[in-house]
């Protein structure tokens, strides 16, 4: 199998132990080098013939950095959670102990999962545009590195004070509404953000974008939708919009930043889609 560790990563030490669980678990283990994420998609087409798996130790982003090659190869993907948050991780309820990760690799148990697009790039979990945005921004300085998921919320509380709506369209097949927002969120997987929840009915194979749009005029309005936030019960919540569909545009009135994963990845106007089961990850047995 083609193994890929994040050596940037929070716990990108751990890549090393990593492979040594492994091979103690039978495989055979190539790790092609890269030093950039467009080097993983990349090595994982150079050496498809090659393999059977891929693994990936690190957190979302470093998923995300294989989607495009995982969906063309259309190889098995195993996940040994050593990132930030780890959203796709606790969606899938994939163990965090690296040893024990790898024990669901070896397993062999597969799970087909939905993928959403943006523009030309891809998403396990959710896009954003926004606050979340201007926090990947604020956390590309090397915070995320050395603070972990703590990050998240030291970046959103220097600039949530700050925070301010945006003009936006979101087009589906239903019609194009214009909204004042702090921030669109949109789901292919269920959670995000270090834990926060797309929606409670959300599951990563349903097919379906769940958006998510918080059209607040202050900051303050923020705090007592975090309970909601959290849970994903957000449908009955006031100056929130949520509805799910397959296909949405965005347009916004200045150019925004689209944080994908957690990387910021593309910009405004933004088309999103949904591609139904676009690739198999490794995952633990019904308990």
């Amino acid at each position: 199998m083609l193994f890929f560790g994040n050596k940037r990563a929070r716990n990108g030490e751990g890549a090393a132990a990593a492979v040594r669980f492994l091979e103690a678990a039978g495989m055979e283990v190539k790790s092609p080098p890269h030093r950039k994420r467009a080097d993983v998609s990349d090595a994982i087409r150079e050496h498809a013939g090659e393999a059977d798996a891929v693994v990936v130790a690190g957190g979302d982003g470093s998923v995300n950095a294989a989607a495009g090659a995982l969906i063309e190869t259309g190889l098995p993907v195993g996940i040994i959670p050593m990132g930030t948050a780890n959203d796709l991780a606790r969606t899938l309820g994939l163990p965090t102990d690296p040893e024990a990760a790898v024990r669901v690799i070896a397993a062999g148990r597969r799970r087909a999962i939905d993928v959403g697009t943006a523009n030309d790039h891809f998403f396990f979990n959710v896009a954003s545009v926004g606050l979340a945005a201007r926090v990947a921004r604020d956390l590309e300085g090397g915070s995320k590195k050395h603070l972990g998921v703590l990050a998240y919320g030291a970046a959103a509380a220097r600039l949530v004070a700050t925070a301010h709506p945006i003009w936006a369209e979101l087009e589906t097949g239903g019609g194009i509404d214009r909204v004042r927002t702090m921030q669109i969120s949109i789901g292919a997987g269920r959670h995000y953000g270090g834990g926060l929840t797309i929606d409670e009915d959300a599951r990563p194979d349903d097919g379906k974008l769940r958006v998510v749009s918080l059209e607040l005029d202050n900051w303050w309005e923020l705090l007592p939708l975090v309970p909601a936030l959290l849970s994903g019960r957000t449908h009955d919540r006031e100056g929130v919009r949520a509805f799910s569909t397959d296909r949405l545009v965005v347009r916004t009135k200045r150019t925004e930043d689209v944080d994908l994963d957690g990387d910021l990845l593309t910009t405004t106007p933004v088309t999103f889609g949904i591609r139904h089961e676009a690739v198999e990850v490794f995952v633990a047995a019904p308990g």
